[in-house]
């Protein structure tokens, strides 16, 4: 596991096995694909992204892939999510099989959804 803070998602990535890094750019790929305007982080030492609030965050673990959308996306997909592990902020994907790429897409834009909604609310 990681053992130094990273500067960019570039270099936490980069300390992973090449099987992880693989894992890790696809789920990079999928988020910015989703949220092209994000803007990418590190954030409590793992990789984030931000448009009008934090979207997503995501961190390799020993026997998965945590992905972290808060508790709202949880709660709106928890039928969705019924074959992963969850809690409050968190999914889990196992290492072992291909990323739900078409469920992170739903949940990064409906995330951005709700940081723009909200967003507009403040500006009012």
């Amino acid at each position: 596991m990681k053992t130094i803070k990273p500067k960019h998602t570039d270099e936490y990535i980069s300390g992973f096995p090449t099987a992880i890094q693989k894992i890790l750019q696809g789920l990079r790929s999928t988020i910015k694909k989703a949220a092209p305007g994000a803007v990418e982080i590190i954030s409590y030492n793992m990789p984030a992204y931000q448009q009008h609030g934090i979207l997503v965050y995501f961190a390799a673990c020993n026997n998965h892939i945590g992905f972290y959308p808060t508790s709202s996306p949880i709660r709106a997909f928890k039928n969705e999510l019924t074959d992963y592990k969850t809690s409050k902020g968190a999914i889990q994907f196992s290492i072992d099989k291909p990323l739900p790429d078409r469920l992170i897409t739903k949940i990064v834009k409906f995330k951005l959804k709700e940081n723009i909604s909200k967003h507009k609310l403040k500006s009012k």
